[in-house]
This record gives C-alpha cells, structure tokens and sequence, in this order.
C-alpha cells in the first residue's frame, strides 16, 4: 500500500511504497503562496492515482496553512483545472 507523507522541510508530499520513494509533488514558497513546480510518479506506479492523491496532500496542507497554490507543473494544472474543489485554495491570476 502507497502512503502519502507531507514533508515541509523539503517542501513536498512523497509517496512511498514501505521504505522506498515512488513518487513526489514539490513546490516553493513565499509569504502566502505555493507554487506546485513538479510531480513524478515511478513508472511501475503508473494508472494508481498517486499523483492526484500527492496533490491532494498539498491542496489539503495549504489549507490549514492558509496559503494559495499556483499550480506551474503541467498534471498540478490538470488537477486544479478538472476539480472545482480546489477553487478554495487556488492563487487567482
């Protein structure tokens, strides 16, 4: 089973199948905003939906932190495109 873990000292979510890492979404910060600027998922972890599931975290983090996303990464795009539930906490232009 993947388990997603958020990791603000490195400024990501990473997904993890036991010990190893599978996958990632990272970001950078300033004062209130995230820029999600990278999501990777191992090929052999492909079609699972943990890429959605790394975003999700970070929408869910960003949240409780009270900051905006500006989704940068072309699948963070697709995600915030395609689910109106992230309205919330994305930065508008």
């Amino acid at each position: 089973m993947v388990r997603i873990v958020y990791e603000p000292q490195d400024t990501r979510a990473a997904a993890y199948d036991g010990n190893r890492e599978v996958g990632k979404c990272t970001y950078s910060e300033s004062e209130a905003l995230w820029i999600i600027d990278h999501t990777f998922v191992d090929d052999a972890y492909n079609g699972q939906g943990i890429a959605g599931r790394l975003v999700a975290e970070l929408v869910d983090q960003a949240r409780d932190a009270g900051v905006k996303i500006v989704p940068l990464c072309p699948f963070a795009v697709k995600e915030f495109d395609n689910k109106e539930e992230y309205a919330d906490v994305r930065h508008s232009k």
